[in-house]
């Protein structure tokens, strides 16, 4: 059974941007079949909008990029092709976050240039200052920035947790691969798990 504790816990949404998880977006070959076909931008909204509910800490990261890619090191085929292709480009739609899971009032907006969330951003000096010691992660895509995103949170002494149903890739066997290998660092729960220990915790905590 899953257990948290709302007023230490933060949502991180990886990467919901319109160039990566859009019907019309720079990488929607390689992953909007995906986002699709699993449902994931609305199973990624219920959790969300269940944790703003249960008082919960809610960050999205955006990988974005200044116009002519001056904060780019293209060390990698993943980053290169963000080049080659033009896209991510800070200012433009493809860099905005989705309109479907879009950020609310209170929430926090972390902008980074690498495939994890963590690293030369201001991510743990966020959730540090707000008193977050357990981090559950959505988001796309699962075996790249949700994957690096969790090493690191795990690395960096967090508590962490990967929603299963919230996540997609490039395919269910590379998502799959990704779960599994992250069994051994985090815990995979579902959305239902993580939204039912939000409100039991809620509803057991003193008013």
């Amino acid at each position: 059974m899953v257990s948290i504790d709302p007023g230490r816990t933060a949502v991180v949404a990886v990467h919901l941007q319109n160039d990566i998880v859009g019907a019309d977006g720079a990488f929607a070959q390689f992953f909007r079949a995906e986002v699709e076909r699993t449902n994931v931008l609305d199973t990624a909204r219920r959790v969300l909008d269940g944790a703003r509910r249960a008082g919960t800490k809610v960050v999205y990261t955006r990988v974005a990029f200044r116009p002519g890619y001056p904060d780019l090191v293209a060390n990698s085929p993943l980053l290169g092709m963000v080049a080659q292709v033009g896209c991510l480009i800070d200012g433009r739609v493809g860099a905005d976050l989705a309109p479907e899971t879009a950020p609310h009032d209170g929430d926090v907006v972390v902008t980074h240039q690498r495939v994890t969330g963590f690293h030369a951003s201001e991510l743990d000096v966020v959730l540090r200052g707000a008193g977050v010691d357990t981090v559950v992660l959505l988001g796309v895509a699962t075996n790249v920035s949700v994957e690096g995103t969790a090493r690191a949170a795990s690395d960096l002494g967090y508590r962490t947790l990967v929603v299963s149903d919230a996540c997609s890739a490039g395919s269910e066997t590379a998502h799959a691969a990704s779960l599994e290998s992250l069994g051994l660092l985090t815990e995979v729960v579902t959305a239902d798990e993580v939204l039912g220990a939000m409100t039991a915790q809620s509803a057991a905590a003193p008013v």
